[in-house]
């Protein structure tokens, strides 16, 4: 995944740890990086979920780490993605994304059997996440 940087050169997608006041690490954090400048950001389609898991810590955190592909399931995509290869193809992606699409519908389906709620509104979250993407991959 690429974007173009505010300073005009390309930006390419990484799996980076970002650092909470000083005491909390979170893996697994996809950003856009610019070699040129130095600029990073978060990809937008999981920053709603940096924030939140931020905000259950708090102002004060107790030191510890997390791996944020175990909240979102965006980044988790992309840390399997990467598994399989440094910097893999948009197709690669697309093809990864289509596969978790169905197994969570199939999932939807048999926790509506169950009528296990918890369950449901679990894959309806997981299934929000990757609906966010605003970008093509």
């Amino acid at each position: 995944m690429r974007k173009t940087c505010l300073c005009g050169e390309t930006m390419t997608m990484k799996l980076r740890t970002v650092i909470y006041s000083g005491k909390v690490e979170i893996d697994n954090v996809p950003i856009f990086s610019c070699a040129s400048c130095s600029r990073s950001e978060v990809i937008p389609e999981v920053k709603p979920d940096l924030t939140g898991l931020i905000a259950q810590l708090g102002a004060h955190p107790h030191k510890g780490s997390f791996l944020f592909n175990e909240c979102n399931e965006w980044a988790d995509l992309l840390v399997e993605a990467k598994s399989f290869k440094q910097q893999p193809e948009p197709h690669e992606v697309e093809a990864l994304i289509k596969q978790r699409v169905n197994m969570l519908l199939d999932l939807y389906l048999l926790a509506q059997s169950l009528k296990d709620e918890t369950w449901i509104a679990d894959i309806e979250k997981r299934l929000n996440q990757i609906s966010r993407r605003t970008m093509l991959t």
